[in-house]
Parts: structure tokens; C-alpha cells; sequence
């Protein structure tokens, strides 16, 4: 190599010739110095004096079949210094040809030490997994870890456990005595948790004081106890930072594979919201996540969002269930009642349903619909003749928001063709009596606009007298509970008939529902009520069914010898 050329190189790089057998003929002072070896111990010698023991077999065996071939290869490898130390170098090695013959003379190997910028990629790649204060993986890595233990779980059959961490009163500490001394009890908490979790587990830091334990191998609920016990106790042991005196504890909410079979970020979910029962329940504890109820809770939303949709494809259908006067045999109303046209259940009827979201604001929205399609109702039979009243059930989250009168009032002035009287409200007696100075106020106000109120289900509740005098209903509808069986239950009739007398007492209407016989009517009529509903007289009916069935209505016969007597 030309000697001015070669001198260039020296001063640049880590530069070496080696012969065809692979020995080394040539190194300039940067290799010796990197490699800790002298110019004596490395001529002569095979550059495997420099093997780290990182690279296998077949990596040396492609490089020399590459610079055998005439070909230059370039990558990096980790070399092994005199002293033991590794140190990586990016090489250039040129396969040097002879003109004379076109073949291959020797080898020349320019290299570059690369160690400080593979260090800062390790530091740089290091930081991209871990919390940087504590050491521990971090969110990002977190994932990674969690999938892996999940992945050996569901292979090898093995429970696992995620666990949600939190500090309590780790504020009061950042607040009292610093963020330093905030950042040093992490510390010491991170080290504590690695120091007691076995091998195999795993510990990382979220953000802030929030950590997540992954332990394996749990073997049902008294291990996880125990596990969590030592958990528990590790944390709240004293601290002395800076010469103070802290103490913390801990909330841990835990979820348990494959009890909650789900994926990472889910079971995380789940641990975090038992870990904010835990805190509820009066920290220093741990709170296992409840699968059932969130199944439970699932099934309800899947049931919300199932029936909102229903309401807005126009699915929900108005039945509607005569209120005759036994006596005359006059038709005096409805009741509107909610069905379900299901597209492939069929008619689904509301007990189905309602029950699992009449705590949503979706019975609002449904409340509202079936008032607003019952006054529209009124008036298509009113445009034909026909005069009559609708009574619709009113749920407790319905009646009990604050704008229920002002959005009632919205209601009747989209159906002013309609007189406010003919809609009557049904209310259950166990929502009136919850508030009942409110409700007493509402039902005034609804009242003034021209409303009836009904008490639903009455004896069900409370049922005192001070209850019926306070609250301003104009009719009492006895449960169906009592009626259906006073017949042959004696308690049930003379509740009945206790009932019957508050009601006529007070100046109110009395309505029993749940009429199934004659007699059942017979025996109504003998107390002194008049009015009622139910299958013996008939069944709810769609809208377009109505006026038939009132045009072929037949009071029976032994209710008209009663009315004749």
C-alpha cells in the first residue's frame, strides 16, 4: 500500500492486512491500543486472538466466503481486548487482488470503534422500555411483558394474576416534604417490590405512583392472599428518607387469568378498577375484580345501545289496554303499555327489557317517546270521534329529574289539539314517597298544566295515610298482586277493600288492575269499585285494534244484574 496513503488510514481508523491463511501481516497503532495486544503478540497471529464469543460459527463462515469470492464485507462485530473488555468495531474488509493473476493476494480491514454509539443506542433503547427514576419497564414495555405472560399462561395452563398498585397519601408526602424526597420513596417502593416478587413475576411503573404487578403461577385465592399480604406489608413498612420518617401503604386492585379471559389492556382495565374499589373500601387492602358483575354490566350496555337502536329503527310498538267502568260498561281509556317488535324475537314484552334500563337515561328517551306517540294517538282517535284518555307509566329516573315538568310542557305544546287532561301519568307509590315533598311539588306543577296523576301499584310501598293525603294524585290503582287473588285469599280482599275505602275517603278514583274473571269483577263491584282492567276484560291491543274492539265491547251479563240491583 503506498506508504502516504497508508499513513492517511493510520490516522483515521483501526487499520490491518492479513494473508490468505487468515494471519495477521500488518496492524498500525490504533489496533493495538483498542485491542490492549502489541504489535509483537498480533503479527503473525489469527484474528480469532480477538473473538468475543458473541458471534457463532456461521457468521465468520459467510464473512470469509464473501472476501474468498473477491467480494467486500462490511458489518460490525464485538471484539474481546487483552483484558477482557468488549469493544465493537464497524469494519470494511477489501479482498486485495494481484493484476498479474486476477487473484486474491491478501486482506486489508479498515475498522472504526463504534462502542460509545452502540452504548447510546442500548441507553437510548433502554430509556424507550423503562422509567428512567426507578429503573422498572414502563408502560411501553409493559405491554410486551404482559402479552408474553399471557401467551405462556394460555400455553401452559397457568393462572396469572394482574395487579394495579397505588400509593395512599403518596400526595401528602410530595406535598410535606418535597418532590425529591417524592421521587427518592418511589424508589425505594420500586425496590422493594422487585426484592419481594418472585421469580418469574414481573413489576413496572406506570406514571406517577401507580404500579403493575404481573404475578404467575398463582395457585387459587389463598397463594394470591398470601402473595399480596407480603406485598402489602413490604410497602407499608416505614421509610427514612433524608432523615425523615415516612409512611405510605398501598391499594392494589388484582384480576385473575384465565377467571377474566380477556386481553392485555382489558384485564389492566379491570385491575384498575378494582384497585379504585380497594381505595373505596378503605385502602392498605387489595380488591379482586368482579367477573360476573362486569359481565353483568357488559350485557346491561349491550342491552342499552340494542334497545336504542330499536327506538330509533322504529321497532317499539304502543299496545294499548282498555279501562272500563264494570258497572256501566262505558270504555273511559287506555293504558299505554311498551312492546318490543323484535326482527327476529318477535314481540318482546317490556319486562324484558325495561328492567335492565330504567337506570340509564335511556328510559328518559323512551319515557318521553311513548308520551309524545300516546298524544299523537289521542288526537288521530279524537279526529275520528272518538274521546278517549291514555295513561302512561312514568319511570323514577324519569320523573325525577329536575327539567321533568318544563320538558312535559314541551310535550303538550306539540299536541295542543289535545287537552292536557287526557293524559294521565302513572307514578309506583315507592318512587312518590322517596321525595315526597318534591314530588308533591312536581305533581302540583303538572297539575297546573292540565295532567292527571295516577298512584300505581298502590299497597306495594309505604301505603300510609299521611303519604295518600300529601300527595295530590287524582286516582289510586290497586295492585294486581291483591286483586288477583281476593277470591280465595282473605288478607288480599280485605286489603282490598282497606284500599278501596282510603281511597273513596280521600275524594280519589280507585282502579283495580289485574281483572282476570267475572268474578273477579263481581267481587270489585261489591266493595265499591268500579273501574278496572285486565285480561277477563281484555288483552292489551295495537292502536289499529282499538276502535273494533270498542264498537264489539259486551259488558257481562252478571256485572249488568249487578248494575240492575
Amino acid at each position: 500500500m503506498d506508504d502516504n496513503y497508508r499513513a492517511a488510514v493510520d490516522a483515521a481508523a483501526i487499520f490491518s492486512e492479513t494473508d490468505l491463511a487468515g494471519r495477521i501481516t500488518y496492524v498500525n497503532q490504533q489496533f493495538c491500543s483498542i485491542s490492549g495486544y502489541s504489535r509483537e503478540e498480533l503479527l503473525g497471529a489469527n484474528h480469532r486472538i480477538l473473538n468475543s464469543g458473541l458471534h457463532g460459527s456461521d457468521f465468520f463462515e459467510s464473512m470469509w466466503a464473501s472476501l474468498v469470492a473477491g467480494k467486500v464485507w462490511k458489518g460490525e462485530i464485538c471484539n474481546r481486548a487483552k483484558n477482557g473488555s468488549l469493544y465493537w468495531v464497524d469494519s470494511t474488509m477489501v479482498p486485495l487482488l494481484d493484476p498479474a493473476t486476477g487473484k486474491v493476494r491478501k486482506y486489508v480491514s479498515i475498522r472504526f470503534d463504534v462502542s460509545e454509539k452502540r452504548q447510546l443506542v442500548h441507553t437510548l433503547q433502554w430509556r424507550v422500555g423503562h422509567d428512567v427514576l426507578t429503573g422498572l419497564p414502563n408502560r411501553a414495555f409493559l405491554s410486551d411483558l404482559l402479552n408474553q405472560a399471557l401467551e405462556f399462561s394460555r400455553t401452559e395452563q397457568f393462572p396469572l394474576a394482574v395487579c394495579m398498585l397505588d400509593l395512599d397519601g403518596f400526595k401528602a408526602v410530595n406535598d410535606g416534604y418535597g418532590h425529591a424526597c417524592g421521587d427518592l420513596l418511589l424508589v425505594e417502593v420500586a425496590a422493594r417490590l422487585k426484592g419481594i416478587l418472585r421469580g418469574g413475576d414481573a413489576v413496572a411503573r406506570l406514571s406517577g405512583d401507580e404500579f403493575v404487578l404481573i404475578l404467575r403461577h398463582v395457585e387459587g385465592q389463598a397463594q394470591l392472599r398470601t402473595v399480596l399480604g407480603r406485598v402489602l406489608s413490604a410497602v407499608a413498612a416505614p421509610y427514612s428518607i433524608r432523615g425523615q420518617q415516612i409512611s405510605v401503604s398501598a391499594s392494589i386492585g388484582v384480576t385473575l387469568y384465565p377467571a377474566d379471559n380477556d386481553d392485555a389492556d382489558t384485564l389492566l382495565r379491570h385491575a384498575d378498577q378494582a384497585m379504585y374499589v380497594a381505595k373505596q373500601s378503605g385502602r392498605n387492602r387489595f380488591h379482586l375484580f368482579d367477573v360476573s358483575l362486569d359481565q353483568e354490566v357488559k350485557a346491561t350496555h349491550q342491552t342499552v345501545e340494542r334497545v336504542r337502536r330499536a327506538m330509533k329503527n322504529g321497532e317499539l310498538r304502543l299496545f294499548y289496554q282498555p279501562k272500563v267502568n264494570m258497572r256501566s260498561g262505558e270504555v273511559l281509556g287506555f293504558e299505554a303499555l311498551l312492546r318490543w317488535q323484535h326482527p327476529v324475537k318477535g314481540l318482546v314484552p317490556p319486562a324484558e327489557f325495561l328492567p335492565l334500563i330504567e337506570q340509564t337515561d335511556l328510559i328518559v328517551d323512551i319515557g318521553e317517546w311513548v308520551i309524545d306517540r300516546a298524544m299523537a294517538q289521542m288526537q288521530h282517535w279524537q279526529d275520528a270521534g272518538y274521546r278517549w284518555s291514555v295513561s302512561v307509566n312514568i319511570a323514577a329516573r324519569h320523573f325525577q329529574r329536575s327539567d321533568f315538568v318544563e320538558r312535559l310542557r314541551l310535550l303538550l305544546a306539540r299536541h295542543d289539539g289535545v287537552a292536557p287532561r287526557m293524559l294521565d301519568l302513572e307514578i309506583v307509590e315507592s318512587v312518590a314517597i322517596e321525595n315526597i315533598k318534591r314530588v308533591s311539588e312536581c305533581l302540583e306543577a303538572c297539575q297546573q298544566l292540565g295532567v292527571q296523576f295516577s298512584l300505581d301499584d298502590f299497597g306495594t310501598g309505604y301505603s300510609s295515610l299521611s303519604y295518600l293525603k300529601r300527595l295530590p294524585t287524582q286516582a289510586i290503582k290497586i295492585d294486581k298482586s291483591f286483586v288477583r287473588d281476593i277470591l280465595h285469599d282473605q288478607d288480599d280482599l280485605a286489603l282490598t277493600r282497606a284500599v278501596i275505602g282510603l281511597a273513596r275517603a280521600f275524594g280519589r278514583q280507585v282502579i283495580a288492575e289485574g281483572v282476570e274473571t267475572v268474578e273477579h269483577g263481581e267481587v270489585l263491584m261489591g266493595l265499591g269499585c268500579d273501574v278496572a282492567q285486565g285480561y277477563g276484560i281484555a288483552r292489551p291491543m295495537p292502536a289499529a285494534e282499538v276502535v273494533g274492539w270498542v264498537r264489539e265491547y259486551v259488558q257481562p251479563h252478571e256485572w249488568v244484574v249487578l248494575r240492575q240491583a
